[in-house]
């Protein structure tokens, strides 16, 4: 027994350590990679299917040496902004050294989106604590191990998905950290924290404002400290997106400050073809005649086209673009064109628990926003603003479980908050009624 003791103590620690979570999320996904899909990757290379899509494409060029361009893997089409360059590059590097569309720079890949994945533990246990409390976050940190989205997306999906999430969570945390703060270096950081963020995924800065507003606003009073602290931030950010936008300008005589896709998405999401959110197949990566006329008109002059398009189509069919968007808002947030009801009874078993984990998860972080309102948490402003703001681009153009990733660490803290509330409150009930009985009884 007495030794007992202190290894249970250790044990305790070890399980209170985020090093130690952070571990055991890679250890899951090294697992969940080995498990089940070293065999499909397997079949990849022979079969000689490219991974990563355009990112993929894009990286392809990169590392054979015609530059960030020909994203589409149908023909080489020239350079391209349709996306910021920091993961093509990172695959690029991977490519360089593994080889171009190989197996084994398959699995490097799939290990570097999963090491992405299992460092979002610590900014994951960051928010919870700063936010909640300990407990809180060291819940949070280990459901995120075994959270089936994020098992699936830094395994499955040769993207950005993986690292815009850990960004994502980064920023909040530190959102969190900064408020308040007048010390310049930090609001320098919190610049180039986000530029990181805007070169892997440019759909993190629909935040920001709210995230920065929200940081600043115990300053308020100071106006010229504020001012300062703001300025600097900005131009760091500024200083961090600049290389990439120039690169833009002299490529393409435009300002582009991220990415130029935006039209052909809005167009899939919004044309005479869409059944319910966007046209997938008319994709200039899976339909030639697209692909063709991509190649022929050049990328720009591609997207001014598709974006006059999609206006046109969204200004005269209102009523139809309002049922896609209302499609979008379902499949965004439980991952389904339709109702839940209007599938149930067609579907089986192990498909109903995924609908209902699916669904379950998205109440359970808005109920965690509410609680937080309820308890005057100051944290519920930014952590709702999150929710609120990010799935908005997706709402116009099309949506997706996936697009969605980059805030389910926010999400998650959230869904144990609303566990974790009336649970504690019913403990601290109980507590006070047992606390109560012995006065009575001594009374009596």
């Amino acid at each position: 027994m007495p030794n007992d003791s202190p290894s249970r103590e250790k044990l305790k620690q070890m399980l209170r350590s985020v090093g130690f979570i952070v571990v055991m999320a890679f250890l899951v996904r090294t697992g969940f990679i080995f498990y089940v899909f070293i065999s499909a990757m397997q079949r990849m290379v022979r079969e000689n299917i490219p991974f990563g899509y355009e990112a993929g494409a894009v990286a392809a060029a990169i590392a054979q040496g015609r530059g960030f361009s020909s994203p589409l893997r149908m023909m080489q089409t020239g350079p391209t902004v349709w996306f910021t360059p920091i993961y093509p590059y990172l695959l690029a590097g991977i490519f360089k050294l593994f080889g171009v569309y190989t197996y084994t720079s398959n699995l490097v890949i799939r290990f570097v989106d999963n090491i992405f994945s299992a460092c979002t533990c610590w900014p994951i246990y960051a928010i919870g604590a700063k936010a909640f409390n300990k407990r809180i976050g060291l819940a949070a940190a280990w459901l995120w191990v075994v959270l089936p989205m994020s098992l699936f997306f830094s395994t499955v999906w040769v993207w950005d998905t993986a690292l815009s999430a850990f960004a994502m969570a980064l920023i909040v945390a530190a959102t969190l950290q900064l408020r308040g703060s007048d010390r310049l270096r930090s609001w320098m950081g919190y610049g180039a924290l986000w530029a990181f963020g805007a070169m892997v995924n440019p759909a993190v800065v629909s935040v920001l404002p709210a995230l920065a507003l929200w940081a600043i606003w115990p300053l308020r009073h100071r106006f010229a400290t504020a001012g300062r602290l703001v300025l600097a931030s900005s131009l760091i950010f500024a200083a961090g997106i600049m290389p990439w936008t120039v690169r833009n300008y002299v490529v393409f005589h435009k300002f582009i400050p991220f990415r130029s896709n935006f039209a052909l998405e809005l167009w899939l999401g919004n044309n005479p073809a869409v059944p319910d959110s966007w046209s997938p197949w008319l994709h200039p990566n899976d339909d030639p005649s697209e692909a063709a006329k991509y190649a022929r008109m050049t990328e720009i002059p591609y997207m001014q086209e598709k974006q006059q398009e999609a206006w046109r189509f969204i200004r005269t069919h209102p009523l139809d673009t309002l049922n896609f968007t209302l499609h979008r808002f379902s499949n965004n947030w439980i991952g389904l064109d339709q109702p839940p009801a209007e599938i149930w009874n067609h579907v089986p078993l192990q498909v109903k628990l995924i609908i209902f984990g699916d669904s379950i998860f998205p109440l359970l972080s808005l109920m965690g926003v509410l609680l937080a309102y309820r308890s005057h948490n100051e944290a519920a402003g930014p952590l709702a603003s999150v929710m609120l703001f990010f799935p908005l681009i997706f709402y116009i153009t099309h949506s997706s479980s996936r697009y969605r990733h980059p805030i389910d660490p926010v999400m998650l803290v959230l869904a144990v908050y609303a566990v974790a509330y009336p649970v504690t409150l019913l403990l601290k009930r109980s507590s006070g009624l047992h606390a109560r009985i012995p006065a009575t009884n001594t009374t009596d």
